[in-house]
């Protein structure tokens, strides 16, 4: 379901990938391939362990304890793909929307949210109780607005969570017995700096995007000052061109691949160049900003 390639070569792309991507590629998602697909996805967001719906995590789902946490993460990616294909009055959406963000709402506001971490051994974990929001469930949001407007309480504190520094300790969580990286949930600021946006160029605009939908990306001085830096690595004709600092890495976390690369024009380079400059339009339009036309 998340699987993605390494490199450009589209091999074992997941459905949820995949179906995302051809979204974003304009695909209508009412047609054959997409209606199919979306049923399979409403599925996915159904308040069951059942583990035939598991594919990729069944082989480590062990116990009941993972399980539960690998129909968690289908559910929330399905809900974001659904989202972003436009079906956020359907109810059954909505219905998954409400739980998911019932339980962020629940851990922002205990004190878990500022202290996650235990020691265990040599190292520290977050613990069992830890529902921090993943990527996948802001993704969600990014393309829900009549719902975000319904919990404006739960998306205010959501800002202060995202304003916070990302701790040094890697995401692993005790579930159950087993001690699991959690890589998909988000433990502060994404993008702090030049430098981890220039590591990642891909899941850095994702996360700009999703900002911007949101409503955060104006407010906060940070991404702010990113975006605009972008800005100022484009040519006269407005087209973004690539610093040497800037790295295209092969592989992307799955919340993020189906963004770029979108254009087959042209060389690698070529091919970065449209689709940051594309994705730069797009973020500056969702901002508020006005967009002239070279």
């Amino acid at each position: 379901m998340l699987t993605v390639p390494n490199g450009t070569e589209l091999v074992g792309v997941g459905t949820i990938v995949a179906y995302r991507r051809l979204i974003e590629l304009g695909w209508d998602p009412e047609s054959p391939a997409l209606a199919t697909t979306k049923r399979l996805l409403f599925r996915l967001l159904a308040e069951d362990n059942d583990p035939s719906y598991l594919a990729e995590f069944a082989s480590t789902a062990t116990d009941e304890e993972l399980v539960k946490r690998g129909r968690l993460i289908l559910r929330e990616a399905a809900a974001a793909a659904l989202a972003q294909a436009g079906y956020e009055a359907d109810p059954r959406l909505r219905g998954a929307a409400r739980r998911l963000t019932d339980r962020i709402g629940v851990y922002l506001k205990s004190p878990l949210s500022q202290k996650p971490w235990v020691r265990l051994g040599n190292q520290h974990i977050l613990t069992a109780e830890v529902a921090a929001p993943s990527f996948h469930t802001l993704l969600m949001l990014a393309h829900m607005p009549q719902f975000r407007s319904e919990h404006h309480e739960v998306m205010d504190r959501l800002y202060t969570y995202l304003s916070q520094p990302w701790p040094r300790q890697q995401a692993v969580q005790q579930v159950g017995t087993h001690l699991i990286e959690q890589p998909h949930l988000v433990l502060g600021d994404f993008l702090p700096t030049r430098n981890v946006m220039d590591a990642d160029m891909p899941s850095s605009l994702a996360w700009l995007e999703i900002m911007a939908r949101i409503g955060f990306l104006r407010k906060h001085e940070g991404w702010l000052r990113l975006f605009d830096r972008l800005l100022d690595d484009r040519d006269r004709k407005g087209v973004w061109r690539p610093p040497r600092s800037v790295v295209m890495p092969d592989h992307v976390p799955s919340w993020s691949w189906p963004v770029m690369p979108l254009s087959e024009t042209g060389g690698a380079a070529d091919s970065a160049s449209i689709d940051v400059t594309f994705r730069l339009g797009l973020i500056a339009r969702l901002a508020g900003r006005t967009i002239e036309l070279i």
